[in-house]
């Protein structure tokens, strides 16, 4: 049974999170020190402060990592690149948070999924730093491609688990109050007859807290 009340204590770090306790302890020590920044939430100011926060605890906690090597690369999309892993079950993937107006927006996201999808978790393994600024690294069981997602088995699928479907690929969760966006055939993908959600994007609805 999906509850919003376990969501909420998922992301306040009272419950635990499947493969989620680094994003958890991250989430929540951006909440308490954002507290302090006093640009406008959506201007460009308040992400640099923000990154300023999370690259302070990276350096504290030893969470910078190289990029991964480019030798490894599997493609990419808007929002992240993929890599290969030495483990050939897992890839990884970079991502900038650029989906989001903030970044404990997207790491809300990363908790959200793994409460949703625990069997194709995300694990944070750590941040690096390039030309676009901050950036994510993490670790997410790999999925073999099969045959093309059937975009009406996804709404199905969602809306017999209590989603209302918008628009195009976007859907939200009257009761537990989130959004899931952006789930076109390359973020689902179809193994064995089951859906696979590799890559989600949720947000909280502004009543979520409520």
């Amino acid at each position: 049974m999906l509850s919003r009340h376990e969501l909420q204590n998922i992301i306040r770090g009272n419950e635990p999170s499947w493969k989620g306790e680094i994003i958890q302890t991250i989430t929540c020590h951006l909440a308490r020190e954002k507290r302090a920044i006093q640009a406008n939430p959506e201007s460009k100011q308040f992400r640099i402060e923000e990154e300023e926060i999370l690259s302070r605890f990276a350096e504290i906690n030893g969470l910078w990592l190289d990029e991964p090597d480019e030798q490894f690369f599997i493609g990419e999309g808007a929002e992240q690149r993929v890599f290969g892993h030495s483990d050939p079950s897992y890839v990884i993937k970079t991502n900038h948070a650029l989906f989001y107006a903030c970044w404990e927006d997207y790491l809300n996201n990363l908790l959200i999924h793994n409460y949703f999808f625990p069997h194709l978790a995300y694990e944070l393994l750590g941040f690096s730093k390039t030309g676009e600024g901050l950036m994510v690294i993490v670790k997410q069981p790999f999925v073999q491609t099969g045959p093309a997602t059937n975009l009406d088995n996804v709404r199905d699928f969602l809306v017999a688990n209590g989603f209302v479907h918008r628009k195009a690929n976007d859907y939200f969760h009257p009761e537990i109050k989130i959004i899931l966006e952006d789930l076109h055939d390359e973020n689902v993908l179809t193994k064995e007859g089951c859906l696979m959600f590799i890559d989600t994007v949720f947000y909280l609805m502004p009543d979520f807290w409520d």
